[in-house]
């Protein structure tokens, strides 16, 4: 699946990959340096502000991608992609949001300092994102194969092929749609992470302390460098992170596979937001009890689209199209389901 632009689209504009990484960069600084300075428990006010100025962020540069890259060659593949490719990746980080109530509370961390942990939790998908997408589109490249019973592509004329790893994370993206519909627990409140990897791992090179110091990762005792149990709460974030990974680069490869830039900036402009959006949703989650209904279709939807590329490819708006209307039919069931649970 080929993109409709040259292939030299992105270096005849160099500043917008500068601008991206200015933005971002600039963003973190404020969010970081001047508006969190203080460790401190956000309020639901500053949680929302923050998760508009991230969406609105998210789709001025997705206004940018249009003007920039779509609009001289009279297309809107690049805005459409960018879309669909954002909102997928915000609706799989939701069960990220799950988690990370799961982790401050099994580790009692305090609210005001959640966000420092958030924050270097995101720093830290930043870097990772950026390997798993870009090492991806580098493979997906290479596993291409012709096969025979494929037949002819009666509209280029040319030999259907095959993506081995398209293929395959078809095939896994569809076994976890299953078992996310199956799924109907996110806040397992008995789970005992200090079996976790992230943890193992902490223990095995560092020694941790029993209390907190404050918003400090690291102490120094006796002249013993130590973590505290804010830095095991990191370590378990990034762990799950990397996990969620798994399903959710695999799922936005169905939608560009062959352009990472479109994929890494849609991709971190959604799980920046991730911070406020938890402090937005944490006290709220029963209003979206039936989000991974719709996760499961989404993802089932997207495996199936992988597998089939060969024979049918889904036009972007048409993905993001299916993708916004499961994704705000699961929000008005949820809605419905959690007025009626209340009225009962």
């Amino acid at each position: 699946m080929k993109t409709n632009l040259p292939d030299d689209h992105l270096i005849n504009h160099p500043w917008l990959i500068g601008g991206f990484a200015i933005a971002v960069v600039i963003m973190l600084l404020l969010d970081l340096g001047v508006f969190n300075k203080k460790s401190h428990s956000i309020s639901n006010k500053e949680a929302l502000s923050w998760t508009i100025v991230w969406i609105a962020l998210s789709m001025v540069f997705s206004g940018v991608v249009y003007w920039v890259l779509d609009k001289p060659y009279g297309i809107t593949d690049n805005f459409s992609k960018y879309q669909a490719a954002y909102w997928i990746e915000k609706a799989l980080s939701v069960d990220n949001l799950f988690v990370f109530i799961l982790v401050f509370k099994f580790f009692k961390i305090p609210k005001e300092f959640q966000h420092k942990v958030l924050f270097w939790g995101i720093l830290g998908a930043l870097f990772f994102r950026a390997i798993f997408i870009f090492a991806g589109v580098e493979l997906i490249k290479l596993t291409y194969i012709t096969l025979p019973f494929l037949g002819i592509d009666p509209e280029t004329g040319e030999a259907r092929q095959l993506n081995v790893i398209l293929f395959v994370f078809g095939i896994f993206l569809i076994i976890a749609g299953i078992k996310s519909w199956a799924s109907d627990n996110h806040d397992d409140e008995n789970s005992d992470l200090s079996k976790n990897i992230g943890v193992r791992i902490v223990h095995k090179f560092f020694k941790v302390t029993k209390d907190f110091h404050g918003d400090s990762f690291f102490i120094v005792q006796n002249g013993v460098k130590m973590v505290t149990p804010l830095f095991v709460a990191l370590a378990v974030i990034e762990i799950t992170d990397l996990v969620f990974a798994v399903d959710s680069i695999p799922a936005i490869f169905a939608i560009a596979p062959d352009d990472p830039f479109i994929l890494y900036t849609s991709n971190i402009f959604a799980i920046l937001g991730l911070r406020s959006m938890y402090f937005l949703l944490a006290n709220s989650m029963d209003m979206f009890s039936k989000l991974h209904y719709g996760l499961a279709i989404i993802l089932v939807f997207i495996g199936t689209k992988m597998i089939i590329m060969p024979y049918y490819h889904f036009d972007s708006s048409v993905s993001l199209t299916i993708i916004g209307s499961v994704l705000g039919l699961s929000v008005i069931w949820s809605l419905i389901s959690n007025k009626k649970n209340k009225e009962a």
